[in-house]
């Protein structure tokens, strides 16, 4: 069943590992999988040193680049940040200056404000992807909208593969329509941007959708079981991404990492403050203000952004501790020890081809 997608990505397992880390990325491709460096929070000249440093480590076994390309966002391609923050609303702005007072925020340093990032702005990402497509990445992946295709062309031309995560059967259709070889069918279970339905509803549908296009599971999808769960609904393979982030490779600040360790499945919530789309993210104190009746509805991409990048990267900085948080997904719950990628990994394997080879004994009830 997944032999085609091994084939197809010329990896071992097929399993991919989303990461900011380009260590996990590095130890994933290096024991038989797909490491997928996530792209959105570094600028170019970061992305690139980054995936340089991945190039000399992976000995020529693939990885992935994974971009945020937006289908719908505020400003049109505009890079004027001076523009865009003239555009943030008053009351969103006393809004943000009360929580900092709130929560003793201390100040940004000076010489990191002014850096916000445009997340899904496809000026931003398409210099995101120049530096991709001047490394020996394999797989080209865009998340929140399809690639453009004179993107996706390019891509192609130059022997690499195109994907696209979705939360919907449309959205998987717009993706193969634009050139996509496979596409990520991620459940509302799944940790940073995501949808409303679930990964047993989702994965099918979208199978069925865009049939013969290589489908990947994602959301919920942190063990072996689950793994052979994402099989049986057709899948091809698997797209992970909270389980590494308490891998020995990680490098989320300890702090967070305590806090992943110590979460249930319900401390993963979903919540617009961060970037104005839904992300499911640690639950903190200052998550949970933004659903407070005198919150404000957060901005749309990329405004909340930059509405909030100062206080967000304070609350880092300064080590803020109550309010530290990342991106996560449900499976959060289920995390509870710090293992080296590649045992994670290989453990997962055995699990599901264990669960397999036992559903296959076990007659029809």
């Amino acid at each position: 069943m997944t032999a085609p997608v091994r084939e197809l990505l010329g990896v071992d397992i097929p399993v991919v590992a989303f990461s900011h880390s380009r260590a996990v990325v590095a130890a994933v491709s290096l024991a038989g999988g797909l490491g997928m460096f996530g792209a959105a929070r570094f600028d170019p000249d970061e992305l690139d040193e980054h995936l340089g440093w991945i190039d000399s480590q992976v000995g020529g076994r693939p990885y992935g680049v994974d971009v945020v390309m937006a289908a719908s966002h505020v400003g049109g391609d505009t890079d004027d940040k001076a523009a865009l923050r003239a555009a943030l609303p008053p009351e969103n702005r006393a809004f943000v200056a009360r929580l900092r007072e709130r929560f003793a925020i201390p100040p940004l340093s000076e010489d990191r404000r002014g850096r916000e990032h445009l997340t899904g702005t496809h000026a931003r990402a398409r210099r995101q992807v120049e530096v991709a497509l001047a490394h020996p990445a394999r797989l080209l992946v865009s998340a929140l909208g399809p690639l453009p295709q004179d993107v996706a062309r390019r891509a192609h031309s130059s022997g690499r593969l195109v994907g696209g995560l979705c939360g919907s059967a449309e959205q998987a259709r717009a993706h193969v329509e634009a050139g996509a070889d496979l596409v990520v069918a991620q459940g509302t279970e799944a940790g940073g941007h995501t949808g409303e339905l679930a990964t047993l509803v989702l994965v099918p549908e979208v199978v069925d959708a865009v049939v013969p296009v290589p489908v990947l599971a994602a959301g919920g999808i942190a063990c072996g079981r689950q793994m052979a769960a994402a099989l049986a609904l057709g899948a091809a393979g698997v797209w992970t991404g909270s389980m590494w982030l308490v891998t020995e490779e990680s490098d989320v600040d300890p702090v967070v990492r305590e806090k992943l360790l110590a979460a249930r499945a319900r401390d993963a919530v979903r919540s617009r403050c961060s970037t104005g789309k839904p992300v499911r993210q640690l639950r903190t104190p200052w998550v949970e203000a933004w659903e407070e009746p005198d919150a404000p509805r957060p901005l749309p991409m990329p405004l909340q952004e930059l509405l909030v990048y100062d206080a967000v990267k304070a609350i880092a900085e300064h080590r803020v501790v109550a309010l530290m948080g990342t991106p996560v997904g449900q499976v959060v719950g289920s995390l509870h020890h710090v293992r080296a990628a590649r045992d994670v990994l290989h453990e997962m394997i055995d699990e599901c081809e264990r669960t397999l080879d036992a559903l296959c004994e076990t007659p029809m009830p």
